[in-house]
C-alpha cells in the first residue's frame, strides 16, 4: 500500500496500481481508512464509485448527492456496507473512544488514474476553494475580501483532522439507513454450511442504489480449514477481495489453465480476481473472513464444483469423453458433485 494521508485524526492508505498492475488492468481500486477517536475527514468527493465496509468500530457519515440540497447523516457500525457513488460529497466522523477502520473497494473505469481513487477535497490546505483567487471566492460567495480569505485559509488541516469534544455533530437522518446501508454481519446468510461457514451477498435486489453504481458485494466466513470452492464471474466482471480476519491459501487460474496466483493471504491483505478467471480459497486453522466487491450490481457466477457446477449439468457421457475416463468414473464424479457445496467443510 502507499500512504495518501496520515494525521492526528487518522490515516488513509491506498493500494498502488503501479506495484499491483492487475488493479489498473481490472479497472478496480482499493483503499483503507482509519479514523482515530474524534477524527474527522473533511468533505470530499472522488472520481469513482465504491462500497465502504466497516471492519472495526463505528462512525458517523454525512453525504450530499449531486443536484441535492439535503445532507444525509448516517451512523455506521462494524459489518455495515455503504455504497459511495462517484461525485457524492461525504464527511466522516468517529465520536467514539476507539479507532474505526473502513476498507473501500470499487471500480475505476473512468478514473483519472486507472486502478486508483482520486479524491477532490472541498476545504483545507488541499481544498478546491483554496485554488481560486480571492476575487473569484468573494464574488461567488457574496463576501468581501477579508471574509473570503478567512473562509479558505482558516482550515489548516488537509484531509483528516481531530475535533474538540465540545462540538455538536448533526443528528442522523431517519429512514436513510435502509436505503444506503446494509449490515452483512447480521444479515441472514444466503448459504450456510455446517463446519464450513457462510456466504452473504449484497446486490441491487437488497440495496437498490447498487443498480446505479454497477457494484455488488459478498461476505464469506470460512471456518477452520474449510474451502470456498472454485468459481468465476460469468458476466465479464472483476472481483476485488479484502481479507478481514484470519488467513488462508488462495489459488487463481486464468487463460490456458495457467495458475496466476498461488499464495497465502492474511488479514489486511487484498487480491484481485480478473474477469473469467477461476479462484478458490482454503482457510487456515484459525478460519478466514473476506469481503469482496464485484463490478456488477447483479453478478453471475460459474461454479467448477458443487451441485451448481457445470459438471453436475453435463451428462456422464460428455464427462467421460471430456476427461478421458471410464463411464463408471464419470458417473462417480457426477455423483460427488451432487453432494458438494460452494462452501466445503474440512476433510475428515
Amino acid at each position: 500500500m502507499k500512504g495518501f494521508m496520515n494525521g492526528e485524526g487518522g490515516s488513509y492508505y491506498s493500494w498502488s496500481a503501479s506495484k499491483s498492475p492487475v488493479l489498473s488492468e481490472a479497472k478496480v481500486g482499493a483503499g483503507k481508512f482509519t479514523l482515530q477517536p474524534w477524527g474527522f475527514a473533511l468533505p470530499h468527493y472522488s472520481d469513482c464509485s465504491k462500497i465502504g465496509y466497516v471492519v472495526q468500530g463505528s462512525c458517523m457519515v454525512g453525504m450530499v448527492f449531486p443536484n441535492s440540497s439535503e445532507e444525509k447523516v448516517l451512523m455506521l457500525k462494524k459489518g455495515d456496507a455503504i455504497p459511495v457513488p462517484v461525485g457524492v460529497v461525504s464527511w466522516w466522523f468517529n465520536g467514539g473512544d476507539s479507532d474505526t477502520v473502513l476498507v473501500f473497494l470499487g471500480e475505476t473505469l473512468k478514473a483519472y488514474t486507472p486502478g486508483s481513487f482520486t479524491y477532490f477535497l472541498m476545504t483545507g490546505t488541499l481544498g478546491m476553494l483554496g485554488g481560486f483567487s480571492t476575487e473569484f471566492i468573494s464574488r461567488a460567495c457574496n463576501m468581501n475580501e477579508n471574509e473570503a480569505n478567512k473562509l479558505v485559509k482558516s482550515q489548516t488541516g488537509a484531509l483528516i483532522i481531530k475535533l474538540s469534544k465540545i462540538l455538536d455533530m448533526p443528528e442522523r437522518c431517519k429512514g436513510s439507513s435502509d436505503e444506503l446501508v446494509f449490515n452483512l454481519d447480521n444479515a441472514l446468510a444466503d448459504i450456510n454450511v455446517k463446519n464450513a461457514g457462510s456466504l452473504t451477498t449484497l446486490s441491487a435486489a437488497k440495496l437498490s442504489i447498487l443498480a446505479k453504481l454497477g457494484l455488488s458485494a459478498r461476505l464469506v466466513k470460512l471456518e477452520a480449514n474449510a474451502m470456498y470452492s472454485p468459481m468465476y464471474t460469468a458476466d465479464s466482471e472483476a472481483q476485488l477481495t479484502y481479507t478481514v480476519k484470519g488467513s488462508g491459501k488462495i489459488q487463481i487460474v486464468g487463460i490456458n489453465g495457467e495458475r496466476v496466483l498461488d499464495t497465502k493471504v492474511q488479514a489486511g491483505q487484498m487480491f484481485v480476481v480478473p474477469k473469467f478467471f477461476v479462484a478458490a480459497t482454503i482457510a487456515d486453522a484459525e478460519g478466514m473472513e473476506f469481503f469482496s466487491v464485484i463490478t456488477s450490481s447483479q453478478p453471475v457466477f460459474g461454479h467448477l464444483a458443487g451441485a451448481k457446477s457445470v459438471w453436475n449439468a453435463l451428462s456422464p457421457t460428455v464427462l467421460q469423453t471430456s476427461f478421458n475416463v471410464s463411464h463408471e468414473f464419470a458417473e462417480l464424479f457426477s455423483s460427488k458433485m451432487k453432494d458438494s457445496t460452494v462452501l466445503i467443510p474440512p476433510q475428515k
